[in-house]
């Protein structure tokens, strides 16, 4: 018998850390085609961060609550839910309200939790595995035998990118804020992690490439970031964009994108179709669930806060001194 009552954690008015709040929600029942899952755990994400702080509106008819992947167990299952039974172990994506005790998401953005994997680390999944899959193969192309530069190495994103752009053979680059990140992407499979605060990144991957440039950058700063990603491009180069944490705004000499016949792209996960994500998990599930059941890509994991202090967990992922992902526990 499920319990018509949860426990979550809301935003109680946009704000810093500190306005994450425990409260008592009735448990969402699933429609046509979705799942309810016990949450056991619930990954960290930047778009959480922006949702509390007022500058990420949930899509129409998605929680409030955020978190937007979680592990755990299937209880309850709407109509028309062929894919998954009652007692199943997920992970998943989620529209939102992955906070909780108990969350609804559609039945085919479950994947089956990897051979040897626990629950904290099944939660770390999803959020990351679409983002980057999607955007470094499926929008990015990226192929064997290519270059590859991604920003914000050590993070949840960064560290998913470099482990999947290396097991593609691809030859990856990163970038990372101190000598212990930088160490922790070369570990992952990057060639050479970039001290930002040290070095320009165009003029190392200049001097890497031999003039060059990379076939593929994968941005989530922006900001002064973009014209130096235009110059650190190879020609027929893609520059895919997924985040701004820097600013959406930059100045750009668009002469440099015409002769050097640059490809500029980008996207965000959340706001897209029911279909457009299936079709992810369709691909993760053929192309690189075998891999994670293998050992061969791993989440790496930073730290676990239980739910109730979400807020030190927000604090610690905005105070960038992580590496890999911060998951609640519940």
């Amino acid at each position: 018998m499920l319990p018509t009552t949860m426990q979550a954690i809301e935003i109680s008015t946009p704000g810093g850390p500190e306005v994450l709040k425990p409260v008592e929600r009735p448990v969402p029942t699933p429609s046509h085609g979705q799942i309810l899952i016990k949450v056991a755990a619930a990954g960290v994400n930047r778009p959480d961060a922006l949702q509390r702080a007022g500058k990420y509106a949930p899509p129409p008819e998605a929680s409030d609550l955020p978190g937007l992947e979680c592990s755990g167990t299937v209880v309850a299952i709407g109509t028309g839910v062929t894919r998954w039974a009652i007692g199943d172990d997920v992970c998943a994506l989620l529209p939102g309200g992955g906070y909780a005790e108990y969350v609804v998401t559609n039945q085919d953005h479950a994947l089956r939790i990897p051979e040897g994997m626990d629950m904290v680390q099944a939660a770390a999944l999803c959020e990351t595995y679409f983002t980057v899959y999607s955007n470094v193969f499926m929008r990015g192309g990226l192929q064997a035998g290519e270059t590859f530069l991604v920003h914000g190495g050590s993070s949840g994103i960064g560290t998913t990118a470099i482990q999947l752009a290396k097991a593609a053979g691809a030859r990856v680059f990163a970038t990372a804020g101190n000598a212990e990140k930088c160490a922790v992407c070369e570990e992952l499979g990057a060639e050479r992690a970039i001290n930002y605060r040290d070095e320009d990144f165009a003029k190392v991957i200049k001097e890497l490439t031999k003039g060059k440039g990379v076939d593929l950058i994968l941005d989530m700063v922006g900001g002064s970031y973009i014209p130096r990603n235009i110059k650190s491009l190879a020609l027929e180069g893609r520059l895919v964009q997924i985040a701004f944490l820097e600013a959406p705004v930059a100045e750009l000499n668009f002469a440099f994108i015409m002769m050097k016949r640059l490809t500029m792209t980008g996207s965000t996960l959340r706001p897209q179709s029911d279909l457009a994500k299936a079709q992810i998990a369709d691909a993760l599930r053929t192309e690189i669930w075998p891999m994670l059941d293998g050992g061969t890509v791993k989440p790496v994991m930073d730290s676990t806060y239980p739910m109730a202090r979400a807020a030190d967990a927000h604090a610690r992922m905005e105070g960038s001194t992580h590496i890999g992902k911060i998951v609640l526990t519940v």
